[in-house]
Parts: structure tokens; sequence; C-alpha cells
């Protein structure tokens, strides 16, 4: 029994060819938009790639770009087909094509679903590559004079400046690296060999911040050494003291903002997808229904379309032994049975 079975009219059917011509034009223009977001994304990452460990994170905005190419392609051929199907001549040429269409379609708008699930999933590795990158940008922060890490101070610091951040987690994680360079230290100042004979590593490390921690919002100068010595600044208390610092750790700033655009980016794909659902829907049904006039003198009686020729669990099942017939390990086993077969009707050798 057919799924979803509806009766079409000859008025019924020109107007679904008609609704389904302007829907597949409207899915060209959302599959457009699908790619360009996936390009957006892409290169909003892109421009933060100093501070991310690795590129799991690509696999959101490669995948809409993907998806939004296909698309564009699959509703551009669902525009020609519904423009022939009240055309009982130039529709049955369209009959090979329409099976592997609707396997593409089905399976690039499923991975349209995916990107959606994926843009909401993205937050824990997010997270994780911008701890790992924002941990290394930091140490390498005073690297300005080795290859390969010498844009490190500027896009650290850009990146505190435009985003109102200070450190990894907070303003603390500056004390704990040597973020000045040794080209910049007075080794015969006593105070600088203390510091260095008194780190294990023998680093220089401070209780101090770069500048772009700084926030210009305060009423004070910024304060942004000795930070937790309350005598070194006048009418200054370490513990109470509100500091004119960004509070606010980066990597919770990039994910806030990431996940901010990878959300609207999943609600507008998520509409997208309910758009593309339609046009596979409305195709399948006009094509069905338009099959049952080829050979038919009168064009305009009334015919019946529906999603699938049989049930669901029908359907699959013969999908399915479809495909297991074409599997090595059947072949395998049909010709490895043959062979004993032949074996077995081998007539036996007559005593000498």
């Amino acid at each position: 029994m057919a799924l979803l079975k509806i009766k079409f009219t000859f008025q019924s059917r020109v107007r679904l060819a008609q609704g389904l011509w302007l829907l597949s034009w409207l899915a060209v223009i959302a599959a457009t938009l699908t790619f360009s977001m996936g390009v957006f994304l892409k290169a909003e990452l892109h421009k933060r790639s100093e501070v991310m460990d690795n590129t799991e994170i690509h696999a959101v905005p490669n995948t809409l770009i993907v998806v939004g190419l296909a698309s564009l392609g699959i509703n551009f051929f669902a525009g020609r087909i519904c423009q022939d199907a009240l055309d009982t001549t130039r529709f049955p040429r369209w009959k090979s094509f329409l099976q592997p269409y609707f396997i593409l379609s089905l399976f690039f708008t499923l991975l349209m679903l995916v990107a959606v699930i994926m843009s909401y999933a993205m937050k824990g590795n997010l997270e994780e590559s911008l701890k790992i990158g924002l941990k290394n940008g930091i140490r390498f922060y005073k690297d300005t004079d080795i290859p390969g890490r010498c844009f490190q101070k500027e896009t650290i610091d850009r990146l505190q400046m435009d985003f109102r951040c200070c450190g990894n987690n907070n303003y603390k994680d500056w004390f704990e690296v040597q973020w000045i360079s040794n080209r910049f230290l007075d080794f015969t100042s006593k105070e600088v060999k203390d510091r260095i004979k008194s780190n294990v590593d023998g680093r220089y490390l401070i209780d101090g911040v770069p500048f772009s921690c700084c926030n210009p919002e305060s009423p004070r100068p910024c304060i942004q050494h000795q930070l937790t010595n309350n005598s070194a600044h006048y009418n200054y208390e370490y513990q109470t003291e509100e500091l004119n610092l960004f509070n606010r750790g980066c990597r919770e700033a990039l994910v806030s903002y990431y996940m901010g655009i990878m959300n609207s980016i999943g609600a507008g794909v998520l509409s997208v997808f309910i758009l593309q659902m339609s046009v596979l829907v409305s195709v399948r049904y006009l094509q069905t229904a338009t099959e049952a006039l080829v050979g038919q003198e009168n064009t305009e009686i009334e015919t019946e379309g529906y999603l699938l020729e049989k049930e669901v669990k029908e359907t699959i099942k013969e999908k399915m032994d479809t495909i297991l017939k074409f599997l090595p390990i059947n072949q395998v086993d049909a010709a490895a049975g043959q062979g004993s077969a032949e074996v077995g009707e081998k007539p036996a050798t007559p005593a000498s």
C-alpha cells in the first residue's frame, strides 16, 4: 500500500507544479545564503586561527559550503522538473534521472540537518581548541624576534582590545608566564636578578599584565604592574579594588562570540532544511502524480500521488536486499556455494 497517498485533479497538478517552481527558486536563494553563511563562518574562524589548537571546528563551515553548493544544483533541477511535469511528452525523459536525484537530494538535505546539530554541539570542541590555543599564544607573546611567532604579540593584543578580555581564563594567567622578552630586561638590575633566581625555571615572572588588558572606561589610570602590591599604588586595595582591567577571559569571550554566530546560523539553516524538505516532498508528489498520465490520451484525468510505493518497512527491506546483492561478500558466498555444488555433483570414478 502506498504511503501518504493523495488524489490530484488536473487543476491541483497545475497548482502543484507552479507552486513547486516558485518554491524551488526560493530554495535556490536559501542555498546561496547557506553557502554564504558557511563562507562567513569559515572566514571568522580563520581570523582567530592563531589562537585555536585544531581545525575540527571547521567541519561546520565546510559542511555548510558543500551543502549550499549541492542545494543550488538540486533546486535548479527541481525547477526544470516542474516545468516539464505538465507535458507528458517531455516528462518521461526525467524518469531515469529521478531516482539518483532523490537519493542525492535526501543525502545532502540530511547533511544540512547534521550541520545544524553540529553548530549547536561544537561548544565543547571550540572551548578546548581555544583553551590550548590561547595558552600557547600567551606563552609565545614575548617571542617577537622568533620567526613563526613574531606575530603573536600583535594578535593577542588586538584580541584583548577587540573582545575586551584579558588572559585565557582571566588576567591572572599573565602572572604564570614570562611575557616580557629578555631583550627588554636589565640583567644588571638586582630586582631582575632576584626575580629570575626566585623562579625554578629561571623565568622573569611578575604580577603584571600587557597594556591591552587595560579597560579604557575605567576612571583610574591603568594599573598594569604590581597588581597584588597594595603599597605600590595610592589608595589601592588589591582584595577589594575593582581593577581597571578587563575582567572576562578571552576564552569565554571568544566562545560566546562564535557560539552566537553558530546558533544564529543553525536557526537559519534549520529553516532552509524545512524548505528543502518541502521541495523534495513536492517533487515526489508531482513525479508520482504525473507518471500516472504517461500513455494516457486524456491528460486531464485525476491521478494519485504518493511518497513511497510501499510502506516504510517494506521499502527499507527491499532496498537493503538490493544493496546486499551487490556486496562482495555475497558474491563470494554465492561463488563458494556454486563451487561446492559442482564438487558434490562430480561423478565417482569407476573402480578398475
